[in-house]
Formats: C-alpha cells, structure tokens, sequence
C-alpha cells in the first residue's frame, strides 16, 4: 500500500494540523493535571502533569519538524528544452 500522505513533503498542513491540535490537547490535559496535583497533592496526578509535560515536548518537535518541511525550499522544476528553446528565440527577437 502506498499512500501519498505518508510521504515526506507530503500534506505538511494536514500533518502539522493534526500535531498542532494534539499539543493544544495535551498541553492542556497538563496545565489541568498539574493544578490538580497542587490542589489535591495526589501522587497519579503528578504523574500525568509530569507525562503530559513530556507528550507536550514530543509534540512541539513533530509540529516545528511539519513547519519546517513547509519552509524548506523545493527543488526547480525541470524545464523542457523546447520551453528553453522558445524563450530564447523570444529573448532575440526583443533585442
């Protein structure tokens, strides 16, 4: 199976969408969990501040990494020679 969306360079906007939206989440699910923690001093609320503080730096990378293919300059494309050939000819005719 080859799908197109799993290629790099490939819907980067998409892709940095659906990791964008997860930070959202679980950097939210983090700021709840730790002010939980702090309230209730709970040793399992600790651990979920603490792991979603993590998953929030995991996601971070992936979304700047998606940013990051979207910036990255892509490759000319190749022009045929008849195109160069008629651009030239125009190029001369204007001199």
């Amino acid at each position: 199976m080859d799908l197109e969306l799993l290629k790099c360079g490939s819907c980067e906007e998409l892709k940095a969408g659906v990791h964008a939206t997860a930070l959202g989440l679980v950097a939210l699910m983090s700021l709840y969990n730790a002010a939980a923690w702090l309230a209730r001093r709970q040793r399992h609320l600790a651990f979920n501040a603490v792991m979603y503080a993590v998953l929030t730096a995991w996601e971070q990378q992936h979304v700047a990494h998606h940013i990051a293919e979207l910036r990255r300059p892509r490759a000319t494309p190749i022009v045929p020679e008849a195109a160069v050939a008629v651009e030239l000819s125009s190029v001369e005719i204007a001199a």
